[in-house]
C-alpha cells in the first residue's frame, strides 16, 4: 500500500511516495505560490501530489491516500484552516473540501510540525516511543506531541501550539501579537536578536569577525564563536540554552514524554546543542531528583519528517 505526504511551506510543497515502511520512494519539490493567493496555493498542491504520483509511475487514483502538513492553525477533523501566517489569503478557508475537488482519493490535512512529530516517532529518532514531545527550532517555534502511541491535537483539533506557551510574563514580543512565548526567546529570530545585542555591547567579539566573512548574522554566528571561546558568545549560548531548558522542563512536567525531540536548523548544532540542554535539563523538571528526566535527542529525518508524518494522517 502506498500513500502520499505533502509538505506544505511558505516557499516549496514537498510530495513524497510513501511506502509502509516509512521509506520515501520518489520525492518532488515545487514552489508553493504562497503570495498569489489560497486558489493558486492549492492548485500548485495538487500538481505536487500528481508530480509525485507520476516520478513513481503512478496515477494519484493508484494511492491510498494523501496527508498535506500545512504551517498552521488549522481543524484536521474539518479541514478548515483558520490562519497560516506565510501563506497569502490563507484565513478561515475550507482548504481540505478545495484540494479533495481535485484529488481522486481522501485526504487528510495536519499541522506541518504535528506532522513531523508522527514522522519521527514512525521512523525517525522517537522510534518504539509511545510519549513524545517535539520542538522544531526555527524562524518559529513548532511543537507536537505524541501521548500513548497518539498524536495529541486538542480541541477542536487546535492544540499543541507549543511555541506560544508563556515563558516569561509580560515578556519579549511574540510575532503572534503576545507577549513572553517561547517562540519569542528560543526561536532561532529571537537567537539572532540576543547575537546581535551582545555583539552592540561588545565590539571585541569574535562574532563581528564572523558575521562579516559570512555576510549576516544567524543562528549559527554565537554556537560557532562560543566553541572558539569567545567570552560573549558563550554568554549568549549559555542563556540560549536556559531559556530552551525552561520551556523542555515545564513540557516535561506537563507531559512527561519518554523522549523530547528537537528539529529545526539550530538542531545541526547535533550534540554541541544536545548535551547543554540535558547538562541543565533537571533543574527545570519538577520531580527531577526522584523520577528523573528524560533524554533530549536531536531528530534525525529532517525536511522527510513532515512527508513522512503526513503521509500517515490516516492513521493518528
Amino acid at each position: 500500500m502506498l500513500r502520499l505526504g505533502v509538505d506544505v511551506g511558505g516557499t516549496f510543497i514537498k510530495a513524497g511516495v510513501v511506502d509502509e515502511s516509512c521509506a520515501i520512494l520518489h520525492k518532488v519539490s515545487v514552489p508553493t505560490g504562497g503570495d498569489a493567493g489560497f486558489d493558486t496555493s492549492v492548485q500548485h498542491i495538487a500538481h505536487a501530489a500528481e508530480l509525485a504520483a507520476q516520478e513513481a509511475g503512478l496515477q494519484v487514483k493508484d494511492l491510498a491516500s494523501i496527508g498535506i502538513g500545512i504551517p498552521g492553525l488549522l481543524n484536521p477533523r474539518t479541514g478548515v484552516v483558520v490562519s497560516a501566517p506565510n501563506l497569502s489569503g490563507w484565513q478561515n478557508v475550507p482548504f481540505r473540501d478545495a484540494i479533495q475537488k481535485l484529488l481522486p482519493v481522501p485526504v487528510y490535512v495536519g499541522n506541518d510540525a504535528n506532522c513531523a512529530v508522527v514522522g519521527e516517532t514512525l521512523a525517525g529518532a522517537a522510534k518504539g516511543y509511545d510519549n513524545v514531545v517535539m520542538l522544531t527550532l526555527g524562524t518559529g517555534v513548532g511543537g507536537g506531541i505524541v501521548a500513548d502511541g497518539k498524536l495529541f491535537v486538542g480541541g477542536q483539533g487546535l492544540g499543541a501550539e507549543l511555541g506560544h506557551m508563556a515563558l516569561q510574563m509580560d515578556g519579549a514580543a511574540c510575532g503572534c501579537g503576545m507577549k513572553g512565548c517561547i517562540e519569542a526567546y528560543c526561536s532561532v529570530t529571537a537567537l539572532v536578536k540576543q547575537t546581535l545585542r551582545a555583539m552592540e555591547a561588545d565590539p571585541s567579539s569574535a562574532m563581528h569577525g564572523y558575521a562579516k566573512e559570512a555576510g549576516l548574522v544567524d543562528g549559527r554566528t554565537a554556537f560557532e564563536c562560543s566553541k572558539m571561546g569567545d567570552r560573549a558568545a558563550v554568554e549568549v549560548v549559555e542563556h540560549y540554552c536556559r531559556y530552551l531548558t525552561n520551556a523542555i522542563g515545564s513540557l516535561i512536567t506537563a507531559f512527561r514524554p519518554e523522549v523530547v525531540l528537537i528539529g529545526g536548523g539550530l538542531s545541526n548544532q547535533r550534540e554541541y546543542l544536545m548535551d547543554k540542554l540535558n547538562a541543565l535539563l533537571p533543574q527545570y523538571v519538577f520531580a527531577s531528583d526522584l523520577i528523573g528526566v528524560p533524554p533530549i535527542r536531536r531528530a534525525t529525518l529532517g525536511n522527510d519528517a513532515g512527508t513522512i508524518g503526513a503521509a500517515f494522517l490516516d492513521r493518528v
